[in-house]
């Protein structure tokens, strides 16, 4: 061993990286009972926001909701944290409704940073990574002071820090998130392992001085005055008594237009000073303009940092520009004209993987015990970072404990059909979560998410005996109402039409079950409570639930069934070993994906990018499937 190098001890798992992924990782193999390393380059960025401090939002609630309801922190983390809570899309089907909560970010860091230093079985270490080894059937990862820590599994979550660069103009220069410390080292280590990497980008926009923006000239944007929460473990009432903060909505206009066009050769996205891919559905605000010349104008949301600051952070401004043209940008909008700014926005570049190396567990493919997680995924977010988090923390403990691993299937979870985007078709391009990407919304929603998730967090001991109770109970009234509504006939009498003209309704002529009526598009659980006689007190959560098993059965029904026709396919196993070079009739680009990615299943192998109906064809005849 090198004279400089120590052995310090010996555990089970060490996760690379404490942000949103490493957290969720540490603390579900740390709760199924491994002796856990959690390893972070500063113990004071623990769970950081370096983007918007906010939890949730289009696609990404989802994800939050499975995370709670798989035993994961971040539900938790954000009810406690709270300043204002929105359902977005809340005048839109129950496909598409997702919670999206404004954090405290001071408060979430120490909040997580809390939950980490009093788990069980965890330990948390501030020191960079600068080498992961492997001998054999163990890992070693070495600290930059030269501390060895030998482990069965590593899960690297090492954020956008890897060989991470920002960039503001014609500046460029080494630096993670937040202007601190980036990780030089571990991207060599873990090329000289097989791994392969490349550069992807991100940005965040400025951050400016509440006592400084006109407000007058703004839109007001209050939440909910029923907010909901994401976690069950949460109190309801208390939550709904915290305070609302506000957040405001402003625009960009043709003077701010025109600054970006004039300016448009200084910023580093059309200089050519920067070369990695940023994300499609979050770009820079230059981006934006370029892109969608006929656009006058763009949302801006002005929201808070946290209840003891006075940073508002400038959602939809993300920007590479110089600093001098940044400011300009920022004085032409309508209530910023006298703007002070706090943190200059900038690009950050950053060294991540090609997901298509790993399984479905997050395991590389071809090394054991290695495992990925978050945005050195090649993902965008805080949420998908989590989840990705959290299913390689079951994973790599359940390896290690011989326990089964954990698949999620993509008509299970939103998790998994994230996972299996990465892992089967990659992405050229930071990947965010999104509603459309759901072949089975009206099944996947995040009102039943602790429904289809609760079976898994019991299988890895994921959640407490008391919490489990609570959701039996739940399930069984929600059953029970539904099964009541849908027996409990109502005579057409006067009173029961006339609420049924006020709301639009034709009346009835003869008995009507409660769940008919509510199949009416313009009518509701709660429209009918006073011609319900038998109608039992429930709480919100589950009122709203029924409406919506009664409302959308049908269409539920026909999800199910696509996702039962997939799930054949799925179980339709292809061999580890099969030689796809000798099969003939496949064509040349399927052959060389099929053998480079080994799906496990014809389901699988049909979503790999450049393998075609006709050579999943070739392979059913081939194996005697079909």
């Amino acid at each position: 061993m090198d004279a400089t190098r120590f052995s310090v001890c010996r555990a089970q798992i060490a996760v690379i990286g404490a942000g949103h992924a490493g957290i969720e990782a540490a603390l579900a193999a740390a709760r199924m009972g491994c002796e856990t390393l959690l390893f972070t380059m500063n113990l004071d960025a623990v769970g950081n926001m370096p983007c918007n401090p906010a939890i949730g939002g289009t696609g990404k609630g989802h994800l939050v909701y499975e995370i709670d309801a798989l035993g994961g922190e971040m539900g938790r983390a954000a009810d406690k944290v709270c300043l204002q809570s929105r359902m977005l899309n809340s005048s839109r089907g129950a496909a598409v409704r997702s919670l999206r909560q404004q954090s405290d970010r001071a408060a979430y860091r120490n909040y997580m940073k809390s939950v980490l230093e009093t788990q069980t079985g965890l330990t948390l270490v501030q020191a960079e990574i600068v080498a992961v080894e492997r001998k054999e059937e163990l890992y070693t990862v070495v600290t930059r002071f030269g501390a060895e820590y030998e482990v069965d599994a590593v899960i690297v979550a090492a954020g956008t820090y890897l060989k991470a660069d920002i960039v503001v103009g014609d500046v460029s220069y080494e630096a993670g998130p937040d202007h601190m410390l980036p990780a030089n080292e571990l991207s060599a280590s873990l090329a000289a392992l097989g791994v392969s990497l490349r550069r992807f980008k991100t940005g965040t926009p400025p951050r400016i001085h509440a006592d400084s923006i006109d407000y007058q000239k703004c839109e007001l944007q209050t939440g909910d005055e029923d907010p909901f929460c994401f976690s069950s473990d949460t109190e309801k009432e208390e939550f709904r008594l915290r305070p609302g903060y506000r957040c405001y909505v402003t625009y960009t206009n043709e003077q701010t237009h025109r600054i970006i066009r004039d300016n448009i050769s200084r910023s580093p996205l059309y200089s050519g000073k920067i070369h990695s891919i940023g994300p499609r559905y979050c770009p820079s605000i230059e981006d934006k303009i370029m892109r969608f010349p006929d656009k006058d104008r763009h949302q801006l949301f002005l929201e808070p940092m946290g209840a003891n600051t006075k940073e508002v952070y400038v959602q939809g401004l993300s920007s590479s520009l110089p600093e001098d043209v940044q400011l300009k940008v920022l004085h032409s909008i309508a209530g910023l004209e006298n703007a002070r700014v706090m943190r200059t926005a900038y690009a950050i570049e950053y060294d991540c993987i090609d997901p298509l190396q790993l399984r479905h567990t997050l395991e590389f493919r071809s090394l054991p015990g290695l495992y990925g997680a978050g945005q050195f995924n090649g993902t965008s977010g805080y949420e998908e970072a989590a989840c990705q988090g959290l299913v390689a923390g079951i994973n790599a403990a359940a390896k290690i404990l011989g326990k089964e691993e954990l698949i999620l299937s993509r008509d299970s979870s939103y998790i998994g059909i994230l996972i299996d985007d990465l892992v089967t078709k990659g992405t050229n391009e930071p990947y965010r979560m999104m509603t459309s990407r759901c072949e089975y919304r009206l099944s996947l929603r995040q009102d039943n998410a602790d429904r289809r998730m609760m079976p898994y967090a019991k299988r890895y001991g994921l959640l407490s005996g008391k919490r489990i109770e609570r959701k039996e109970e739940l399930f069984r009234l929600l059953d029970a109402e539904v099964a009541r509504v849908e027996k409990t006939y109502l005579s057409p009498s006067p009173e029961l039409n006339a609420l049924l003209v006020s709301h639009g309704c034709a009346p009835v002529k003869s008995g009507v079950s409660v769940a008919e009526l509510i199949r009416r598009p313009e009518l509701g659980y709660e429209d009918l409570k006073t011609a319900d006689p038998t109608r039992p007190k429930l709480d919100r959560e589950i009122r709203a639930r029924v409406e919506i098993e009664v409302k959308y059965a049908g269409y539920i029904k026909r999800s199910l069934s696509q996702a039962q026709a997939q799930k054949k396919l799925d179980d339709k196993r292809l061999p580890e070993d099969l030689d796809y070079e000798s099969i003939r009739g496949l064509r040349l680009e399927a052959r060389a994906k099929l053998s480079a990615q080994k799906p496990r299943s014809i389901g699988e192998a049909s979503r790999i990018s450049g393998v075609s109906p006709a050579d999943i064809t070739v392979l059913c005849v081939y194996l005697n499937l079909l």
